[in-house]
């Protein structure tokens, strides 16, 4: 038995009511029944008042918030157990909030590792988080519906975790590199001394020579640090570079000045003293070959697993303290203790907005992504995700770009906004969030939920890490030595 909603039963009541009223006209006509006219009537006013009752209650369950899909708008991504409801007289040893790579790697590490039962859910129509792609109808193109994501590590966990996975699938190099339209010149970015000798007109001819120019452009901050964005781009690229590539972008991003940013906003901007143009530089460089969806599908097969999908924890908070022994919870922190008085924290959202190609063969753009760090156009970069894994099967093609954008109440959030602001209130709810898993089963795991932004195998390794942690540091045999 599951808890549902009866969706589109209005008609199907009303359609009773009709034929059983009808029946009662046509009894009450018989000669027969003359003498039981009185009683007859007083059962079909009952009737009828019974009748409008159940319709009253179709229309408010039909109105309720408790599941946000129907069955068939879910994208089960291959798995026929998924539903849109939450399972009724069944009780779970672990339930998660979130179906991203964080509440996924709990699920599976808790069901293989423990054998424990384990429930998945998410509000939205689909499990894997952020990473969630599919085949866009129109064009045939294998897309992520939340923005281009490139596996890439240096971390033997995080690596070994996503290849030991029996009925995922096999992940396949892919070495990304980004273009960027810079004062009407396609350069690579990072810079590297192709970009360096196209935007300034030199002639860098090896590492050495990157080296000594750096040394000299670059513009050293204080000694107790960077205490921005923007001295930390400038710490590293200097002024040129900074007002050509890194200022204006970061404001279209942030909607901030760079000097109100915090300085980790520009640190992690890579700088090659190479002509390497790859993006990132780790030993490990990896596409799913058949999409993230089906990784993580792989991940909630096991037959421990159960997944709801369409379910807001905030309107089911009974259910899963009656039917769960752990939550793991990765949503934004703030919604969680939304009823403190605390400040919300600030997100920053996305806008994407397609546009298909039908009927060329090849590429749209000459890269996979091609970003606009120029105050000329409003998105920061379009990407073309034909390129990814190079889909030629397809005579069409389609490009998203995308705008940064301030999160409004109903948006998905994306990149937590790193100022002085936002850090003090975050450690509040840090510990609020301390002092409930310590007086309740509740573990506090993810980028919404740690206010942080998260690599993809900084996700997994934090969610492994602290399952290993809550857990009682079990044995994992199919990950040896890797934790002590």
């Amino acid at each position: 038995m599951i808890i549902r909603p009866p969706h589109n039963k209005g008609r199907g009541v009303l359609a009773t009511c009709r034929a059983l009223l009808g029946r009662c006209g046509s009894v009450l006509r018989e000669p027969r029944h003359q003498g039981r006219r009185k009683a007859l009537w007083s059962g079909a006013l009952l009737l009828l008042a019974a009748c409008l009752g159940a319709q009253l209650l179709s229309w408010s369950f039909l109105r309720s918030p408790q599941y946000l899909f129907a069955e068939d708008e879910l994208d089960k991504g291959g798995l026929a157990k998924v539903q849109a409801v939450l399972p009724a007289r069944k009780s779970f040893d672990v339930c998660t909030v979130g179906a991203g790579l964080s509440g996924s790697v709990f699920a599976e590490r808790y069901a293989k590792v423990l054998g424990q039962s384990v429930l998945v859910t998410d509000r939205r129509a689909h499990f894997g988080g952020n990473v969630y792609d599919y085949v866009d109808e129109e064009t045939g193109v294998l897309m992520n519906k939340y923005g281009a994501h490139l596996f890439h590590t240096n971390d033997e966990k995080a690596w070994r975790y996503i290849t030991m996975h029996e009925h995922a699938p096999k992940w396949e190099r892919w070495d990304h590199e980004v273009k960027g339209w810079v004062d009407g010149k396609l350069v690579p970015i990072p810079v590297n001394i192709n970009t360096v000798n196209r935007l300034l007109d030199l002639d860098i001819e090896e590492p050495a020579q990157m080296r000594d120019w750096l040394a000299k452009t670059q513009i050293p901050c204080a000694p107790g640090g960077c205490r921005n964005a923007a001295e930390m781009a400038k710490s590293r690229v200097g002024e040129a570079l900074y007002e050509a590539i890194f200022k204006h972008y970061t404001v279209k991003q942030w909607n901030r000045d760079p000097e109100d940013l915090d300085a980790l906003v520009t640190a992690r901007i890579p700088v090659r003293d190479t002509f390497d143009p790859r993006y990132f530089s780790d030993r490990y460089q990896v596409l799913p070959s058949k999409g993230y969806t089906q990784f993580v599908a792989a991940l909630l097969s096991h037959p421990n697993i159960d997944v709801s999908l369409g379910v807001d924890y905030f309107e089911h908070v009974d259910y899963f303290k009656a039917r769960c022994g752990k939550i793991i919870y990765t949503g934004p922190i703030d919604r969680y203790f939304r009823n403190v008085g605390l400040d919300t924290l600030e997100y920053r959202g996305i806008d994407f907005v397609e546009e298909r190609f039908m009927g060329i063969h090849g590429f749209v753009q000459p890269n996979s992504v091609v970003n606009y760090p120029g105050p000329e156009q409003k998105y920061t970069r379009v990407v073309e995700y034909k390129h990814f894994l190079h889909q030629l099967h397809t005579p069409h093609s389609i490009t998203v770009a995308e705008y940064s954008k301030e999160m409004g109440p109903d948006d998905e959030p994306y990149y937590p906004v790193p100022n002085a602001r936002n850090q003090e209130l975050y450690e509040k709810y840090k510990a609020l969030a301390a002092e409930e898993e310590a007086s309740k089963n509740v573990v506090f795991v993810g980028r919404l939920a740690n206010y942080k932004y998260f690599n993809m195998d900084t996700t997994i390794v934090n969610a492994l890490d602290l399952f290993h942690k809550t857990a009682g540091r079990p044995d994992m045999p199919d990950m040896p030595g890797l934790f002590a």
